[in-house]
């Protein structure tokens, strides 16, 4: 990358912006240090930041290409086991798409602070367009930091020519208008394309030949696309409706991190072992002008004049590694960009090296569940918003759907909930007593309880769709005094002494068994379960109580 392509990068998107106001005559809401931060943020996703490359295009630094990391750990966080739907099932068919690609979009919203979702009807179909940072240009938006108003772009590159069209939309009052612009540049770099060119008509590009110069529609009550904004305040603009990405607080400690891993790297090729050898040991390659070394093994000889003395005709290096603290300074970097990214320690870092008090460990994970979860509501605004927009173009497009229809969400909390842990503390409270066990087994397969209840051995042949079968009252009046006999004899099986909930539990059990609301298999693997026995115990006690 020469200095020249470095220059044209840092200011594409600030002259790509004054290029489109003066093309279209409008104003874009978006500051030039605004323009400046999403064209850093976009460089450094891509894993070109500044500091990588010398002024002569030659690499300087190894990259860990973390800002990429930090977006796509973030958006699979987000994301994990998200189902969501809409009430409508034609609007649903359509939705599903995008719920199956959201991975892949919040990734980009959280590397360039937010992405448009822009949906668009095709051939009597609706699909959506995902717009990321460098391609969207808000122009108007409400005094809730809404964006009413934006501009679009898209570009096509055919050879050395760039075709470009802009988009724009615009809701005023209930209003809505879009306006379709070409343009065509046969001058300027494929790759680092800063002037829009000369305009020409849609028609020009096959691609682009179907699309209306200007569609007005109303009544709209939304703007037609929505806007996925990273949540949190916006530092480097505060006025700007635009968010910020997911690694902006950390770009300092990033670069700072890239350099020691680069210390690290070299480390490692400095202290690689060798051998000094004398000229006279190895013949020289007249044509190539270099010597003849043990092919493959280039790197362990090095050849020197030295003198005739035995003793230094060769030299071993071997220097010893000084990886222990380079690694230690590069992971307490990394410990400081997650805590600045909302990330838990270990996200990047080296788990076996972050500390494990449980207060640690509580705070780590909350701080991660907040980011998260302050994510996952962003982009629950920005896709209800989406449906309604789609739900629009649908309405025009011949078919009837409701207009903005509810959307349902169903987020994975298993960032702050040890799902194993929470298993096993469910599975002690059904031994102890105090939780039925198709409850736990509920919770653990995803089912209901009634399906839970069917999943025990013997218990579709039998149970009732209203029985409860650990209930320690259904097997009748469990304090009369003779249950003590049954409750002692199960206590000399078991060979423990039982509470008050376990044995509750027991005598309901016994009582629904004798009454034939329970089969032997399932008394046998309820009060296995409850009691915390095996199932010969079990069946013991059972056979006692007869």
């Amino acid at each position: 990358m020469s200095i020249i392509t470095k220059i044209k990068e840092v200011f594409r998107r600030l002259f790509t912006r004054q290029n489109i106001q003066s093309k279209i005559n409008t104003t874009i809401a978006v500051s030039d240090k605004m323009a400046a931060a999403i064209d850093l943020w976009t460089r450094c996703y891509k894993n070109h930041p500044p500091w990588r490359y010398d002024e002569n295009g030659k690499e300087k630094v190894k990259t860990l290409n973390l800002p990429a990391i930090i977006a796509s750990e973030l958006s699979r966080l987000v994301t994990t086991e998200l189902e969501s739907s809409v009430e409508n099932k034609t609007l649903d068919e359509a939705y599903q798409t995008v719920v199956r690609d959201l991975r892949h979009c919040c990734e980009l919203g959280c590397a360039g602070g937010g992405l448009a979702f822009k949906p668009v009807p095709e051939n009597g179909r609706i699909s959506v367009d995902y717009v990321s940072a460098e391609s969207f240009f808000p122009t108007d938006y409400d005094t809730n930091g809404d964006i009413t108003g934006a501009i679009f772009v898209d570009k096509l590159t055919k050879g050395d020519t760039v075709y470009t069209k802009l988009e724009q939309h615009r809701l005023e009052g209930k209003q809505y208008t879009i306006r379709n612009y070409a343009f065509k540049n046969e001058t300027q770099d494929p790759d680092v394309t800063i002037d829009l060119g000369r305009p020409i008509p849609l028609t020009d590009v096959p691609e682009w030949a179907a699309v209306e110069e200007e569609k007005v529609i109303a009544p709209v009550l939304a703007p037609l696309f929505a806007y996925f904004k990273m949540p949190g305040t916006n530092p480097i603009d505060k006025t700007s409706p635009l968010g910020v990405s997911c690694f902006a607080k950390a770009l300092e400690q990033i670069e700072q991190a890239d350099r020691q891993y680069d210390r690290l790297l070299w480390e490692y090729e400095g202290s690689e072992l060798a051998l000094d050898l004398p000229a006279d040991w190895f013949a020289f390659d007249e044509v190539k002008q270099k010597w003849r070394l043990p092919e493959g093994k280039e790197r362990l000889f090095r050849v020197h004049d030295m003198d005739d003395d035995e003793n230094s005709r060769y030299n071993i290096f071997s220097p010893a590694i000084r990886d222990a603290s380079l690694f230690n300074g590069l992971d307490n970097l990394l410990k400081r960009i997650e805590f600045n990214c909302g990330l838990s320690y270990g996200t990047i870092s080296d788990p076996q090296n972050v500390d494990k008090t449980a207060t640690e460990i509580i705070s780590s994970k909350q701080r991660l569940y907040s980011t998260v979860k302050d994510i996952q509501l962003a982009l629950e605004d920005a896709l209800q918003h989406m449906v309604y927009a789609m739900s629009v173009w649908m309405n025009l497009s011949g078919q009837t759907v409701p207009v903005g229809p509810e959307v349902t969400f169903n987020w994975d909390d298993s960032i702050v909930i040890d799902k194993q842990a929470e298993l096993l503390a469910m599975q002690q409270d059904v031994a102890s007593g105090i939780l039925r066990p198709e409850i736990y087994l509920a919770k653990k397969y995803g089912v209901t309880e009634k399906e839970a209840l069917k999943m025990m051995p013997d218990t579709e042949e039998t149970v009732d769709e209203g029985l409860t079968v650990s209930d320690p009252n259904s097997g009748g009046n469990t304090d009369e005094i003779k249950h003590s006999d049954e409750v002692e004899a199960a206590e000399e099986i078991a060979g423990k002494t039982l509470n008050g909930a376990q044995t509750q539990s027991l005598l309901g059990i016994i009582g629904q068994y004798s009454k034939g609301e329970l089969t032997l298999g399932q008394a046998i693997n309820l009060i296995s379960v409850a009691i915390g026995i095996s199932k010969e115990e079990a069946k013991k006690i059972i056979e006692g109580s007869e």
